[in-house]
């Protein structure tokens, strides 16, 4: 049963048509939290949405591309005359959009890749501060990537996204600590959301930069940490990274 952890609070979840994203909106949700589910597809957020309602939670579903400021900023609009207010702002949408050289990359796509895992932040925080302001306190939650700390080669662009996504979580919590808004990265690692053909969910090591020591893990077994970021008091961590990778270098 749920303790209504977050009975009383708006949140915000993009990306959350599936994977991720998905998980984090209906666990918000099942923790007494009114949330906006949000993503580029309108069937997927709906889905979501009626998820949670049948689950006795609130949702409202708005098809967003965060590429687009001006869609974010009616996004964050609606969700504050809908529900009143905003008070958690996690910001999961993003991905890697190519696998090459440096030298063969797409240029095209690699302008894509920051536009959706780096300025895509920028548009969502510049929409959300005021209505963070005037609750008196708030959460922004970044969905980092180990990458963003260790680049790995042959997704330059993803890896420079999120290393400056990294960056930009810092200086936005600096900004705003005198608003009692925490700014905190969540880098995951390796989370398997999509199955193969035959494959089942199931938790085992994986071999990264040479040796295994990171667990595969299951959505579920992100959410501890995704409510922590979400509960902790005011006056609590900010411009912190929160890593599940089990990586030290």
């Amino acid at each position: 049963m749920s303790d209504g952890l977050l009975k009383g609070k708006v949140a915000i979840v993009t990306g959350s048509g599936r994977g991720m994203g998905r998980t984090i909106a209906k666990a918000y949700a099942a923790e007494g939290a009114k949330v906006t589910v949000t993503a580029r597809t309108t069937e997927a957020v709906e889905s979501v949405a009626r998820e949670i309602s049948e689950a006795g939670g609130k949702a409202i579903a708005i098809p967003c591309d965060i590429t687009d400021p001006q869609a974010v900023q009616s996004m964050v609009d609606q969700t504050v005359e809908a529900f009143g207010g905003l008070d958690i702002v996690f910001m999961n949408a993003g991905g890697c959009l190519e696998s090459n050289s440096i030298e063969e990359a797409d240029v095209q796509t690699w302008r894509d890749t920051i536009e959706v895992n780096l300025n895509s932040a920028f548009y969502t925080a510049k929409a959300v501060i005021p209505h963070l302001k005037s609750r008196g306190e708030g959460k922004i939650i970044m969905m980092g990537s180990g990458t963003g700390h260790r680049g790995h080669s042959r997704i330059s662009a993803y890896s420079a996204a999120k290393a400056g996504l990294w960056h930009f979580t810092r200086m936005l919590a600096e900004e705003l600590t005198p608003f009692d808004i925490t700014v905190n990265e969540l880098v995951p690692g390796i989370v398997q959301t999509k199955l193969k053909d035959g494959e089942t969910l199931e938790r085992k090591l994986v071999n990264q930069f040479g040796t295994e020591r990171e667990y595969r893990k299951l959505p579920e077994d992100v959410i501890p940490l995704v409510m922590y970021l979400a509960t902790t008091p005011k006056y609590g961590p900010t411009a912190q990274s929160f890593s599940l990778t089990r990586r030290w270098i």
